[in-house]
């Protein structure tokens, strides 16, 4: 897969595409049917496949201190988009100019000019140019006068069916229902809804150093300022090393109330593990919530409940 930064920097001699558009965040199963479409037509007309991203989020730009938690860390979004068959991914900055770009220009900056779509496969809740003034139906009418088609996929609901709204059936899929999956701690509904475990990238700085005293060597996860980070409690997770060794591990996240500490905290312990973590990025497939955080009394009930804690998580990623 190529990967442009801008727009501009297709080659000359471009030929058309079919062009998808969206921030993507989660690349989930509702993103993966638009853009699987959007492979699907360029495959039948024998042209390339275009994704066309942004960064950073709109969201920011526009309104600053609003930025979303993110689902997925710009790297791993493009390792998720590459692996639906896609030709290009181009990521567009997303600055506060190109913010006040018309619906107009940005059909004939964007996708004309420089990409020289055929079609474009967008969702049919899809918005575009300043203000979001754009909708489907004015894309389909620039489309006509610009010479490329125009293909508007149904929103993708909980149960696999492709529904309109959330009053036809089931929940539909979005980043904004993810991210408020994993606020809840609600893991297993966001691995429904995004195809595959929710998971949270970081370095591996130093702790307290008190779960090795405690007989439980954590690594503890430095993530990046906007991870979406699940809410505060234990959970079964895979830890992912490298190239994708997996590792069982029983995280816990929160601020050790037990301890009077005050640092949220991702901690994960690593099932059967005797090496040094320290300085490598890594990252956590959360399965499923054991608990919420709690207070304990001293230090052997705390003790007592990782350990069941560790088997919890040994009996659920076993199964």
């Amino acid at each position: 897969m190529q990967r442009w930064r801008g727009y501009d920097a297709a080659p000359g001699g471009w030929g058309r595409a079919v062009v998808t558009i969206g921030v993507f965040d989660g690349v989930h199963r509702g993103h993966q049917e638009i853009i699987g479409h959007a492979v699907k037509r360029a495959k039948e007309l024998g042209v390339q496949s275009v994704v066309v991203t942004f960064d950073p989020h709109p969201s920011e730009v526009v309104r600053p201190g609003s930025h979303p938690p993110v689902l997925t860390e710009p790297a791993r979004k493009a390792e998720l988009i590459e692996q639906l068959g896609v030709d290009v991914l181009c990521v567009l900055p997303f600055t506060l100019e190109f913010s006040r770009l018309s619906a107009e220009a940005f059909v004939h900056d964007v996708l004309v000019a420089n990409l020289h779509a055929a079609l474009v496969v967008v969702g049919e809740n899809f918005r575009f140019g300043h203000r979001a003034a754009g909708d489907i139906a004015l894309l389909r009418r620039l489309g006509r006068s610009f010479g490329f088609g125009v293909e508007a996929a149904p929103l993708l609901a909980d149960g696999g069916s492709e529904v309109a709204t959330e009053d036809t059936a089931g929940t539909v899929f979005s980043s904004t229902y993810i991210r408020s999956c994993v606020d809840a701690g609600d893991v297993t509904a966001a691995a429904r809804a995004l195809g595959r475990p929710h998971r949270v990238e970081g370095v591996v700085v130093r702790g307290d150093r008190r779960g090795r005293e405690l007989g439980f060597p954590t690594a503890n996860l430095l993530t990046s300022a906007y991870a979406a980070v699940p809410a505060d409690g234990v959970y079964a997770a895979w830890l992912v090393r490298g190239r994708g060794e997996r590792l069982p591990a029983a995280v816990s996240i929160g601020t050790n109330p037990t301890f009077s500490g005050h640092e949220r905290r991702v901690e994960a312990h690593v099932l059967d593990f005797d090496g040094d973590l320290y300085g490598e990025r890594l990252a956590l497939d959360f399965v499923v919530r054991l608990r919420e955080q709690r207070t304990y009394s001293g230090v052997e009930p705390l003790v007592t409940q990782i350990r069941e804690d560790v088997a919890q998580t040994r009996e659920v990623l076993a199964g």
